[in-house]
Formats: C-alpha cells, sequence, structure tokens
C-alpha cells in the first residue's frame, strides 16, 4: 500500500536549511508534496506590493530549483488557499498539513480558516523559525506584553539563543503522483512594464543568496558595522532583511554565524537590529490593530493636512531635500533604502509636511523588496511618535544636517542625483544656500535640475510643534 504523501504549505519560509516544519516531516518519513498558493486576497488590504512581488517571482524560482536538485517538485497554485490546499490534498491522498507560523493578522486568520475547514481530514501542525522567539514566549514581569524594547532585548538576551534546525541533505522523498502545477510566470508576479532591473541587479533573491549575502557581510562587514552602518554611501549594511522577510534564511541561521566569527562591538549592535525585529513581530501579535492605527490611541486623531502634491513629489524624491531624495530615488530604483535615510525621509513627510504615517507606510510597503508589516509598521509609528517606543513628537530630523553628518562628502546624493553631482560638498546637501556662481559652475539651475526645498525646515518644524501643542491641549 501506498504512504499517503504530506503536504508542506510554503508561504514566507522559502528555504530548504533551518526549516522546522520540513525537518519534522523528513523524520517521519513520509512522502513530501511542497505547495505554494498565490493567494493575494488572503492578505486583504495588505497584499504583497509591487516590489514584493518581483522578489517572490525570483525566491520561487531558485526554490524550485533547490527541490528539482533534491528530487523534488515545488507545487505552484492559484486561489483560495483553503480550496487549493484541500484539492491538492484529495488529488495526492495526503493526510497531514505542516507550515511554518506567521503573525500578520491576515495570516493568522488565514491559518485558523486552514486547520478549521481542513483539520477533519487533515492532521495540521505549524511550526516556528521566522523568529529567535515566538511573540507569546516574551512577557513583562506580571505576564504582559512589552512596549519598549531595551527591557524586551534584554529578556531575550537572558535566554539561550536558539540554534539552526538539521535538515537532512539528500533527496526528499516523492510522492507517488504529483498534483498538477501552475508554471512560475502564470502567477502574474512580474510587472508587464519591466521596471525591475534595478532589483535582480541589487539583490539575488532566493536561498543561494542569502547565504552568500549573510557570508560577505559577516566576513568583510560585521567588524566595522557600528561604526559605518548609517552612512548611507558605505557598503555597511548586511542587505538580508529582504531574504529575512521571505524566510529564506532564518534568523537563527544569521546568530549562528556571527556567533562563530565575533562578538565585539559590531555583532552585539547588528544582534540588537534583529531585536528590533523580534520587538516589532511582538507588538504586530499582541497588538494586531497596529497596522492601521497607532499604538498611542490618544495620537490616533492628530490631524494630517498634507497635500496630494506634496505626497507626490515625497514618492517621487523631489522635495528638494537631497537626502531624502537620493532615498527615495534608490527605493524606486532598487527596491530598498538605506535604513538612516528611511528615518530621514519618513520624519519628513510626516513631521515637515504634516502627512499621515499611514501614507508612508502604504508607500514603502509597495516599493521596498523587504515590505514586512510588522517593522513597517514600527518604524513609520516611531517615526509618528505614536507607537511603542516611539521618538517623541517633538523630534524633528533636520534632513540638510543629517545629510552633512551621515554623507560628508555627498557620495549617497551624487549616487542618486546626478544633477547635484558637481556641487561642492559643503552645498550638496543645501543647494539653494550656494552662490550663484557655484551654481552655475556645477550646471545645477534650481528649479529646472533640481527642485528648490518643498518647504522651509524651520518653518515645517514650528508648525509641527504648534499643531501638536494646539492638538495636545484641546
Amino acid at each position: 500500500m501506498t504512504e499517503p504523501p504530506a503536504l508542506l504549505w510554503l508561504r514566507a519560509d522559502l528555504r530548504l536549511d533551518d526549516h522546522d516544519a520540513l525537518a519534522a516531516l523528513v523524520a517521519a518519513g513520509a512522502p513530501i508534496v511542497p505547495v505554494f498558493v498565490w493567494d493575494p486576497d488572503a492578505d486583504g488590504e495588505w497584499a504583497p506590493g509591487a516590489a514584493s512581488r518581483v522578489w517572490l517571482h525570483h525566491s520561487l524560482a531558485s526554490l524550485g530549483a533547490s527541490l528539482a536538485a533534491r528530487g523534488s517538485r515545488l507545487v505552484l497554485a492559484s486561489g483560495a488557499t483553503v480550496d487549493v490546499l484541500g484539492r491538492i490534498a484529495q488529488a495526492v491522498g495526503a493526510q497531514s498539513l505542516a507550515y511554518t507560523r506567521r503573525y500578520e493578522p491576515a495570516q493568522r486568520r488565514l491559518e485558523a480558516e486552514v486547520a478549521r475547514a481542513l483539520g477533519a481530514r487533515l492532521a495540521t501542525r505549524a511550526y516556528g523559525g521566522a523568529l529567535l522567539f515566538e511573540p507569546e514566549a516574551i512577557a513583562g514581569a506580571a505576564g504582559q506584553p512589552m512596549r519598549v524594547f531595551t527591557p524586551f532585548w534584554c529578556r531575550c538576551l537572558a535566554r539561550p539563543m536558539p540554534r539552526p534546525v538539521s535538515v537532512p541533505k539528500g533527496p526528499l522523498r516523492a510522492p507517488a503522483r504529483w498534483p498538477q502545477s501552475l508554471p512560475l510566470d502564470a502567477l502574474g508576479l512580474l510587472p508587464s512594464v519591466r521596471w525591475d532591473r534595478g532589483i535582480t541587479d541589487a539583490f539575488t533573491p532566493g536561498e543561494a543568496g542569502a547565504a552568500r549575502a549573510l557570508a560577505h557581510f559577516v566576513d568583510h562587514r560585521l567588524d566595522d558595522y557600528a561604526g559605518l552602518r548609517d552612512r548611507p554611501a558605505e557598503p555597511a549594511t548586511s542587505r538580508l532583511s529582504p531574504h529575512l522577510h521571505f524566510g529564506e534564511i532564518t534568523p537563527r541561521r544569521v546568530v549562528a554565524a556571527i556567533a562563530a566569527r565575533a562578538d565585539g562591538e559590531g555583532a552585539a549592535k547588528f544582534l540588537a537590529e534583529l531585536g528590533w525585529r523580534e520587538f516589532a513581530h511582538h507588538l504586530l501579535w499582541h497588538f494586531p490593530h497596529t497596522a492601521t492605527q497607532p499604538l498611542r490611541g490618544e495620537l490616533a486623531s492628530l490631524p494630517a493636512t498634507a497635500s496630494a502634491a506634496e505626497l507626490s513629489a515625497w514618492q517621487r524624491g523631489s522635495t528638494g531635500y537631497p537626502l531624502v531624495d537620493a532615498g527615495l530615488r534608490e527605493l524606486w530604483a532598487t527596491g530598498s533604502m538605506h535604513n538612516r535615510v528611511r528615518m530621514v525621509a519618513a520624519s519628513l513627510l510626516v513631521k515637515h509636511l504634516q502627512a499621515s504615517w499611514r501614507d508612508g507606510a502604504r508607500w514603502f510597503w509597495d516599493t521596498l523588496v523587504d515590505a514586512d508589516l510588522a517593522s513597517n509598521t514600527l518604524g513609520w509609528q516611531w517615526t509618528a511618535g505614536c507607537g511603542a517606543d516611539a521618538a517623541p513628537y517633538e523630534r524633528i530630523f533636520n534632513p540638510v544636517l543629517q545629510g552633512e553628518r551621515f554623507d560628508p562628502q555627498g557620495a549617497y546624493v551624487r549616487r542618486w542625483i546626478p544633477a547635484l553631482a558637481r556641487l561642492p560638498d559643503a552645498h550638496v546637501h543645501a543647494p539653494w544656500e550656494a552662490p550663484a556662481l557655484v551654481l552655475a559652475a556645477a550646471g545645477v539651475r534650481l528649479g529646472r535640475d533640481y527642485p528648490p526645498p518643498i518647504v522651509d525646515h524651520a518653518f515645517a518644524r514650528k508648525r509641527a510643534l504648534a499643531a501638536y501643542s494646539s492638538w495636545r491641549g484641546r
């Protein structure tokens, strides 16, 4: 009698290494049917954005090749997840289903729906692996969710760091018959007008690309990470965030690689950045409403007065503030933006232009390859001063001073705004203050080659603080 296979339901765990659900199925000895279901409706308003879909396409291609090399296949399907999984289970005679937990509200509802609809005929089991610690595992002294990063991370560090799970490297046992699978292109993940070249030039999606990025970071960047991480012109960051988001590598594997290499200041600082990722998921799990509403509910009614034209100028990287515009142009070209620049760009939108943090979060959601609902929400609410561990509303970044401090030679600005490439260092972050002769020598015509500031910083700061004081005093 043919042994019934097990379904491996894949979502944001597109890897074979350090995979809890896969390891469990291999240990059980059953044939395995790996399945990915393209079901953007299941995510509701947070269906993957355009940049994320591009990454997903290439990540699925990579995973399919890895599975084929081990005698298996990646079954691709499109439609309502419950219906598709039920249909595939019936077609192959599966009796069990394993998957990796997710923490977004819509995906939690989907997991409950799958268990409710298919649990009578499939033994379903959820596994960890996307985080170092499950959101329920870390709590305050009274068992409550934690809302401040430092004590949260201290509690994490007080625990033993989890180690990667071993998955045998040999062939994966295949089912007696394979279900029908769609070709990858049928999922329609790539844009019809191919604007995505910059993403694949900047990154290599997939598990192998993740492993190379980690090795390169640990060997060449980790020692200098603490000192250079805020310099956008320097290749000092790990560039692992999209790989982590799509589950092409686990935080356990990252921690293990760092521990094997160093334990200095750079390692501690980078581990803390992983801690912020953990904290973001802790918050979203315990406060699922924060994807659309501020954690500090009293700030929900803070007015947003930015015009559509101002929001559009920010999105296009045409605010007249070079550091901000360079970041937004980098984002449009590559699907990524340096983290320091993200904070400055977000501050300008929310504080200078007085837009809603939701407008920025949705733009990042569509344009970032590492668009992660938990981290995106935490970052924007931090900037807006309405979330956990938030910067006070009175903290308003000066985009000129930020540029002069973190891009002192203007290399980052010159890379992404060629019109300013010939300006002297002293004027590259504030071209409107340059003498006319300097502008002429650099070939810069303000208002034609590059816009003047969309709003004066001093005026915008006073306006933002006045609006906040007026709202607070009601």
